[in-house]
């Protein structure tokens, strides 16, 4: 389950900073975090985030399974403009933007069987050998 957010007009290094802060958590958690954030990336990073959840859907995932995989912050094209500067010359400036990369996975429980299988036949079997001990006491005390 992936979304992509090409050419999106801020420093990648801006972006990262949001990025930073939701890479790794569930998708419930993130999407309020983004609500209350300040920074300006917070709003288009939480539209990518819904976009991804929206492509889950589509494929039968439940959103409360979901967590943000990877969330990658690249650098895209860079626009070149010039500044007025004494006498006729110009400095560039550079107009940065950034390429955000949002990979969702599902989360599921994995248990061992084997070792679950040993707990619980292990438990049962004290219970009844306890059971048949006690059972012979009161036996033998009548």
């Amino acid at each position: 389950m992936k979304a992509f957010l090409k050419n999106y007009r801020q420093a990648p290094r801006k972006v990262r900073l949001v990025a930073g802060l939701i890479k790794g958590k569930k998708v419930d958690e993130a999407i309020p975090m983004l609500d209350f954030l300040v920074k300006r990336a917070g709003f288009p990073i939480k539209k990518l985030l819904l976009s991804a959840v929206s492509n889950a859907f589509q494929l039968g995932v439940k959103k409360e399974n979901l967590y943000i995989k990877e969330l990658r912050v690249d650098k895209g094209i860079i626009m070149k403009r010039m500044m007025p500067a004494a006498m006729g010359t110009g400095h560039r400036i550079n107009k940065r933007t950034s390429h955000v990369t949002l990979v969702l996975a599902e989360k599921t429980e994995k248990v061992k069987k084997g070792k679950l299988v040993n707990k619980v036949v292990s438990t049962v079997v004290k219970e009844t050998k306890s059971k048949k001990v006690s059972t012979k006491k009161v036996e033998n005390k009548k």
